[in-house]
């Protein structure tokens, strides 16, 4: 078998698209291979597959890259048409509840049970469907965090907000001195969604959208969620976002771009955007004025202010449509050489933390040993980690609430019919 493919495929290149459905997936391709994302970790996920083809030519894997929602959009089709790659990339909730229901991906328990004694609880626990593990977690944690310009708030004069009332307070602050209180990357209408579920989980807890995810009647009824969207609300009027921002994408981490140009003050993003920073923004990420925090409290909120939501983290799957030979192939891949010692390295180089227990020690010796600390402890410590939204309902309400949320984000609708719309969508 031939080495390591890397190919790159952006969000316009149909034609690479439409020949990739005859050549890849377990439908008879004859090789096993693995479809990753650009940017971020992933060329350290890439680099980490051609150490294993070395190592391994008789179970070589192929690799292709693809733009986050190029790969979003065509992971779907492949996996119902039985043309997945061998190792398929996911985020969990409904769409692994969706996989494992049709039968799409093949049970990793007892295949990876040495992989998953030496990752953290909470992280591997998305990747289990009735007890049995289905997927295994396979690059860096990714809590939501709060990026912070600290030159413009020291230019400004005020302190980095804590709850909030301190938050409206900076937004108006901002406001007068003619920056843009938060980036908000609403053209890709999924960075909403952090502010929807950080405001939802402060203010009820984790329990709120544990309801939905259940499939509770008129569970997106939620008084914490009705107060969520009421805040977000709250935040427009105030202005607390940049006028344009549904013409911001975060593809191009436009948004983590205006933080470090200094036209934002803020923005709310993954971990992910930060080892972005250091390849796009080098020298505002070495400045030190790039900061971060946890969001605000909601004074009175029943949520516990250390709770997190994101993405624990990316994770693999085996297709079951691939060939037992491709099969054992991407097992082997997961159980023998998954977060080996270099593999582990380059991704903290990176600025990326694996899901790995005891890595204090290797955190500190970083050049990012700040932020990978602040966000390895948030990780560790959270009570709940709470998977985004949209990776977490049911794949048929992914798009409802996007749109939904859109719609509320843009003023169009309230609350009340934000809950409306998206309760006509629970599965029965």
């Amino acid at each position: 078998m031939q080495a390591s493919r890397i190919t790159t495929i952006g969000a316009t290149t149909t034609t690479l698209l439409l020949g990739l459905t005859a050549c890849g997936g377990g439908g008879g391709g004859g090789e096993a291979n693995a479809w990753v994302l650009n940017g971020g970790v992933w060329p350290v996920v890439e680099e980490d597959f051609e150490a294993w083809n070395e190592e391994n030519p008789d179970q070589a894997i192929t690799v292709d890259s693809f733009a986050n929602d190029v790969y979003k959009e065509r992971i779907r089709t492949a996996v119902g048409s039985g043309e997945a790659p061998t190792l398929i990339v996911g985020w969990t909730g409904g769409t692994l509840l969706e996989y494992v229901e049709h039968d799409y991906v093949v049970d990793l328990t007892e295949s990876t049970e040495d992989l998953r004694e030496r990752l953290i609880d909470s992280v591997v626990a998305n990747g289990e469907v009735d007890g049995s593990t289905y997927a295994v977690p396979m690059n860096n944690v990714q809590p939501v965090v709060m990026y912070v310009n600290q030159a413009v708030f020291d230019e400004v004069g005020v302190d980095v907000p804590a709850d909030w009332d301190e938050m409206l307070e900076a937004v108006e602050a901002f406001n007068d001195a003619d920056i843009v209180p938060f980036a908000l990357a609403g053209g890709s209408r999924w960075p909403m969604l952090m502010w929807a579920s950080y405001l939802t989980d402060r203010i009820g807890g984790p329990e709120a959208f544990d309801a939905v995810v259940a499939g509770e009647p008129d569970a997106w009824s939620h008084p914490a969620i009705l107060e969520a969207l009421e805040r977000v609300q709250e935040l427009l009027d105030a202005e607390a976002f940049d006028p344009n921002f549904s013409s911001v994408v975060a593809d191009q981490n436009e948004d983590a771009q205006m933080l470090a140009d200094g036209r934002a003050a803020m923005v709310l993003q993954g971990s992910w955007v930060y080892s972005r920073m250091l390849e796009d923004v080098p020298d505002f990420a070495a400045s030190g004025d790039l900061a971060f925090t946890t969001f605000p409290e909601i004074p009175g909120g029943a949520g516990d202010p250390a709770n997190i939501v994101g993405n624990p983290a990316n994770f693999w799957s085996v297709s079951a449509d691939a060939s037992e030979e491709d099969q054992q192939a991407g097992i082997d891949y997961l159980s023998e050489h998954l977060f080996n010692d270099e593999s582990v390295d380059a991704m903290l180089e990176t600025g990326n933390i694996p899901p790995l227990e005891g890595l204090e020690e290797k955190i500190a010796d970083t050049e990012d040993e700040e932020f990978l600390g602040f966000a390895y402890d948030m990780v560790r410590d959270a009570p709940s980690f709470q998977l985004s939204w949209d990776q977490a309902v049911d794949p048929s309400q992914e798009q409802p609430l996007l749109e939904n949320l859109e719609s509320v984000f843009l003023g169009q609708i309230t609350p009340e019919e934000f809950a409306e719309n998206m309760n006509a969508t629970q599965p029965e």
